[in-house]
């Protein structure tokens, strides 16, 4: 009888793959479990088990399994079922989830092994210069991996020498796969047994009393015992002694000292003392109405206004999920966000708390994920970004998402193009678990569920402590430009109203959605703009770094000094970005700190924590920033919120700019005045009376809320349609061209549906390539299966026509 496994490697690849096992490894084997197997060239990777069965497959003979990589499953069958529906909805391969889902830590990939044949001699004179370097290399070392070999030839593109050298038999070569995560191995020590009773200490106290400084230690080390009465690491009995590891290796050496090993956690937290709270009146009523709605609803919406004390819900939601022994996942948009919320989490409920982001390390995410999967006490909340969703929950309860109504949940690039909102809920449904979706400003999507009756809806309309909501101001630049009232970019009621804040010993926000010191500079002799060589984009300027930059793929220059296209000398900036607010307010308030939070300054592991507690501590005065701002932070001391120019949200080429506008600006203005200080938030707009603006002003969620969906009804877009889009790329214009055309007129006469396109988008080249989109637009009540099987076969289609193979496609289910 022949054995099998059916296996998904992380490779960008539509199907899965058949091994042979033996029957011993097939009794070993479950679902879930990694294996190292043979693809390609040679190369061994991580696959993951994904059924077992003894049924060969028909195309092609199978291969065997290299080893078995794991004792127990590292995923289990409801991530895997879950997995599959992500490749499904959002018409992505079963792969690509496997790659996007699993931290690297366990993808292993085998490094080439290069050792010279037994007994076997080469005439070194049929080698080539650069193979006799390799040969004599060998000679000294028994093996070499391939970046030795480049490092001894000083050359990038070393296999043609390799591959020569094999034809010649003058090399072996062999594919080693070795564990990339490795636990934390903290070094303790403890003093040998014979030294444990009253005479031997004596005799101890003897043998050391020449050696002042080892004597030292080990009354330091008897000193710590006594009061710690738990295992002692040599780093703690060194800081404690003020000694040097030096006198702790000549203790080993004596055999008075026993060195050994314990694997610790990388990310631990502590509880604190007395953080215990109660919820006030209003918040009591929004906690007892949700349990209620999760009886009839297994999602439901918290509508509760910015400072109303929406985390303070989520805290004895979790208590009680928690305490009937449940697994809790915590989402937030932004990683920024993690590092408030984390604080406030961690004081109330110790290491029951575990973080899950890109900006933790490899090794950090593998220790979660295995707590995860182990249902650990340590990881009994897990708060973390969209990629947090792939963890291995084994009974989770609750899914609190905070600022659900966030872009930043969706994933644009690489695939999986999930939307982690829409994924967790699916998750949850799998788990039986109930999701709690908390915003001041809900995506029309999620208020048009709860208007329909799907999901269920708490309102929380009232600050916490009774706080005042903010009073919005607005500036209409056009006047103040015309009777010569600004000052750079600030206008005088935005300067006068700083002034006071800043006066009072109070902190101020001011938000303009847009990095670096200007968008792009122009000649004002022949109006050239630079433009990166790459894409269709103007470069964007850098001040500090003196330097023009392209925000899509990286490429920079030096700030030229004249105009390349006429020579002129006389360049300047347009536009403006946080950068040039951060140095016109350096002028202004000289004497204040001031500080910068986007993407340039956040961008090392601890770059949120350092810009977000240096303003809540009070060392800046003024912090400038990008929509990281506008999300769920909380700062006692902050009364005025400063929007820099509210119109370029507003004049987005995207149907839901309206939308985002509003909610940025609800957001930015939620940062104002929450604690007892009144809020004051000015925006400066051209266009004072755009109905969204003075929504935005009279808090008016719902007429916000009308005036879109019916749009949305007019236009044919969600929530009454469904959007997927194609993207497709490549570096000849003309081959693009005729490739897309021919992809729009199959989709249009399969479809019989609204299909738009070919259109080049605003940026219509990246990177050296052009890019033509499609958009398919489905009614919700049109089956959205057999539409996206449809759309499959019209790409396999497209696939298998030669000339177009090397146009890059890529699929978006709601691209938004």
């Amino acid at each position: 009888m022949s054995y099998f496994t059916e296996v998904v490697l992380p490779l960008a690849l539509a199907k899965t793959f058949t091994y042979q096992v033996s029957e011993a490894e097939y009794e070993y084997l479950k679902k879930g479990m990694r294996v190292a197997v043979p693809f390609g060239k040679s190369k061994i990777y991580t696959a993951l088990v994904i059924d077992l069965h003894q049924n060969p497959p028909a195309l092609y003979q199978a291969k065997e399994i290299h080893q078995i990589l794991d004792e127990s499953p590292v995923v289990n069958e409801i991530q895997i079922e879950h997995w599959k529906w992500i490749a499904s909805y959002y018409m992505c391969s079963i792969g690509e989830v496997f790659k996007s889902a699993l931290p690297t830590g366990f993808l292993l990939e085998s490094e080439t092994i290069i050792s010279a044949p037994k007994e076997f001699v080469i005439d070194a004179k049929e080698l080539s210069d650069s193979e006799f370097l390799i040969y004599e290399a060998l000679q000294q070392q028994s093996s070499l991996k391939v970046e030795d070999i480049i490092a001894v030839l000083g050359k990038k593109n070393v296999f043609p020498i390799l591959n020569a050298m094999l034809a010649k038999n003058a090399l072996v070569l062999q594919e080693e796969v070795t564990e990339k995560y490795k636990p934390k191995l903290t070094r303790y020590i403890r003093l040998q047994e014979q030294f444990l009773q009253q005479e031997q200490l004596m005799e101890l106290m003897e043998i050391l009393s020449r050696a002042q400084k080892q004597r030292e230690l080990v009354m330091h080390y008897f000193q710590l015992q006594a009061k710690e009465k738990k295992p002692i690491s040599v780093k703690k009995l060194l800081e404690e002694a003020g000694s040097t590891s030096a006198v702790v290796k000549s203790l080993v050496d004596k055999e008075i000292f026993e060195e050994y090993y314990l694997a610790e956690d990388r990310v631990s937290f502590e509880k604190e003392d007395e953080v215990g709270f109660n919820l006030s009146l209003p918040q009591q009523k929004a906690f007892d109405e949700i349990r209620t709605s999760f009886d009839d609803h297994a999602v439901t919406l918290l509508h509760g206004v910015t400072a109303s004390g929406k985390t303070e819900i989520y805290i004895k939601l979790i208590e009680e999920y928690i305490e009937s022994g449940k697994q809790v996942l915590y989402l937030l948009p932004e990683i920024a966000l993690t590092t408030q919320l984390v604080t406030r989490l961690t004081a109330y409920f110790g290491n029951q708390v575990a973080v899950f982001h890109s900006k933790y390390s490899n090794n950090e995410r593998v220790e979660v994920w295995n707590q995860v999967l182990q249902n650990s006490e340590k990881a009994k909340i897990v708060i973390g970004a969209r990629s947090a969703l792939f963890l291995p929950f084994n009974d989770l309860g609750l899914i609190v998402i905070d600022e659900e109504h966030e872009q930043t949940f969706k994933q644009f690039d690489p695939a999986p193009r999930y939307h982690a909102r829409d994924a967790a809920i699916v998750l949850a449904s799998s788990h039986k678990a109930n999701v709690l979706l908390g915003s001041a400003t809900p995506s029309l999507e999620t208020y048009f569920n709860v208007k329909a009756g799907k999901y269920g809806l708490v309102e929380l309309f009232e600050r916490f402590g009774n706080v005042v909501l903010p009073d919005i101001y607005l500036v209409d630049l056009k006047d103040k430009y015309k009777r010569k009232r600004m000052n750079g970019h600030f206008s005088d009621d935005l300067l006068e109203a700083m002034t006071e804040s800043l006066s009072n010993g109070e902190q101020v926000i001011l938000f303009q959605n847009r990095r670096g010191y200007s968008p792009f500079l122009e000649c004002m002799t022949c109006g050239h703009v630079p433009q990166c060589p790459s894409c269709d984009v103007s470069l964007t300027y850098y001040k500090f770094k003196n330097q023009l930059r392209c925000h899509y793929c990286g490429h920079s220059i030096a700030n030229p000094t004249h105009c390349h296209a006429c020579q002129s000398v006389d360049l300047s900036t347009k536009g403006f970005g946080t950068e040039q607010i951060e140095l016109e307010l350096k002028s202004l308030f000289p004497e204040k700190t001031i500080g910068r939070m986007d993407q340039d300054t956040t961008r090392g592991k601890y770059g949120y924590e350092k810009i977000i507690d240096a303003f809540k501590n009070q060392e800046i005065d003024i912090l400038v920033g990008t929509q990281m701002l506008a999300k769920g932070l909380h700062f006692d001391n902050v009364t005025l919120v400063g929007v820099m120019n509210a119109d370029n949200m507003l004049n987005q080429p995207d149907f839901r700019s309206h939308e985002r506008a509003y909610q940025m600006m609800m957001q930015v203005a939620g940062r104002a005045g929450r604690s007892e200080k009144r809020g004051k938030v000015i925006i400066q707009t051209y266009n004072p009376y755009h109905n969204i603006i003075q929504q935005v002003v009279s808090n008016d969620y719902i007429g916000m809320f009308k005036e879109q969906v019916y749009d949305r009804h007019n236009f044919k877009y969600p929530p009454y349609y469904r959007l997927i889009k194609l993207t497709l790329k490549h570096r000849d214009f003309d081959k693009l061209k005729e490739g897309s055309l021919w992809i729009y007129n199959v989709l249009v006469q399969q479809l019989q549906l609204p299909v738009l396109g070919p259109e080049e988008p605003a940026i219509s080249r990246i990177r050296n390539e052009y890019i033509r989109t499609i958009l398919i637009k489905i009614p919700t009540q049109q089956h959205l299966g057999n539409t996206k099987k449809t759309i499959q076969r019209v790409l396999n289609s497209f696939e298998a026509i030669a000339p177009y193979r090397a146009i890059k496609i890529s699929v978006n289910v709601d691209n938004y």
